[in-house]
């Protein structure tokens, strides 16, 4: 591979490591700032949710600054939203600043499930797409293990300990700022939005430095053309692209339908519910950080040799059976295997949905409506997400958590029959010919 391209996809994946590390730091948290400000089950859901809420409202404006101000500034000025929240969080002194603060950070989270899937997957191979696109997915996963480590290892600090655990994001959130600076523009917003082929043309040499000058035209001519396609210059909510924007609604809905982020949020509540103590139930979270982690990598793995469509079958049975497995422990009180069904469900989620949907939804969109369809998957995703997150306490104290688990069972049968029926295969195809194949 590359070099060059492997790092500036890996500057932009990046962006995952600040996402997955503060939407789940809270979790070791949460309980404190629960017991510090009284908070009662419906504001402390509220409290909880408050990044999500900034995640949903980034992930619905974050394709304006991408399509308008390019991919490379948008990037760029994610990370001072990051550094802000964090900063503010730590600091706070009540719920509704801490609130705000949550939000200022879920802006960055939001405006990043847009702009950096999108741009990796606008600079890479077709036949690299799948790894490139899906090292976002291994960051956010990386940043979801080291915030349960960083969690474990501040708890026992003192009475501030939630402080340091929220402000520690500080110090990836600049490094990544400043390692935005080296990555180029994307070609294809260069050549598809500013009309600049020129400058498209010299990123695409550094991207195929062996490509001949007429191989480099050829892709040029390739990106201008699609570009100027009726799916690319109509509005984005037009029957020729009635597939993508379903495709993307629909995965990221399962998505968050599995339930993978309440469980994330509130693992050490979960493992406590099962009676572990309260010590044992933050280790078993670094444990689900270790799984997500391996699996995501075994995911990115396959995701170009198996493909999209395979993994999201893998994904599904591995969903329902870790899942109707859980719901019967709670039910049955066979509480010894609980953890092991947990970590089971999350390996299935990382080797399926949580490998593909960046991955997919930054591919099936035409060059010109890209930044949209990321932003509408993205704000799926996040609006499931936020809404979850905010009724889960809820519902594990107004139902039996059997119950609650079963529920995501049933979801994941859905999404089983969606796979079988809808979703196409993209590996190996350019984003061009993709556009092209869900047009016809």
């Amino acid at each position: 591979m590359n070099p060059r391209l492997f790092l500036w996809s890996l500057v932009s994946a990046l962006a995952g490591f600040l996402f997955g590390f503060d939407t789940v730091v809270i979790s070791g948290a949460e309980k404190t700032i629960q017991a510090l400000w009284g908070l009662s089950p419906a504001m402390h859901g509220l409290a909880m949710s408050a990044a999500l809420w900034g995640t949903v409202l980034g992930s619905v404006v974050g394709s304006w600054p991408t399509d308008h101000f390019g991919r490379k500034k948008t990037l760029f000025c994610i990370g001072s939203l990051f550094l802000v929240g964090s900063l503010w969080s730590a600091g706070c002194n009540d719920v509704y600043s801490f609130m705000i603060a949550r939000f200022i950070g879920g802006l960055g989270i939001g405006i990043s499930t847009v702009a950096s899937p999108l741009y990796i997957s606008e600079i890479a191979p077709p036949e690299r797409r799948g790894r490139l696109a899906g090292m976002f997915q291994f960051n956010i996963v990386f940043g979801i293990l080291v915030a349960f480590l960083s969690n474990f290892l501040l708890a026992g600090i003192g009475e501030n300990s939630w402080r340091w655990m929220l402000g520690i994001m500080a110090v990836p959130s600049i490094i990544y700022t400043l390692a935005c600076l080296i990555i180029p523009e994307s070609p294809r917003w260069l050549i598809g939005r500013k009309g600049d082929r020129a400058a498209g043309a010299r990123v695409i040499r550094l991207i195929y430095p062996d490509a001949t000058e007429a191989e480099i035209e050829a892709k040029v001519d390739e990106i201008a053309s699609v570009s100027h396609d009726k799916s690319s210059t109509g509005r984005f909510w037009s029957m020729q692209l009635k597939t993508p924007i379903l495709l993307a609604f629909l995965i990221a809905f399962f998505n968050q339908l599995s339930g993978i982020n309440a469980i994330l949020y509130f693992a050490p509540r979960i493992f406590e519910l099962a009676g572990l103590g309260a010590k044992a139930a933050l280790l078993q979270s670094v444990g689900i950080g270790v799984t997500n982690l391996i699996f995501t990598f075994i995911g990115l793995w396959l995701i170009d040799r198996l493909g999209r469509r395979t993994l999201l079958y893998i994904g599904s049975f591995g969903y329902i059976a870790s899942l109707g497995l859980c719901a019967w422990a709670f039910f049955t009180k066979t509480f010894a295997i609980v953890p092991a069904c947990v970590f089971a469900f999350i390996a299935a989620h990382a080797v399926g949905q949580g490998t593909v949907i960046w991955v997919l939804i930054s591919e099936i969109f035409p060059n010109r409506h890209r930044a949209q369809g990321q932003s509408l998957g993205s704000f799926t995703h996040w609006i499931f997400a936020a809404l979850l997150t905010l009724f889960f306490p809820s519902m594990v104290t107004a139902f039996a958590p059997g119950y609650v688990f079963l529920f995501f069972c049933f979801m994941m049968v859905l999404q089983l029959i969606w796979v079988k029926m809808m979703v196409p295969e993209t590996k190996g195809r350019t984003l061009e010919d993709i556009e092209r194949h869900l047009e016809a």
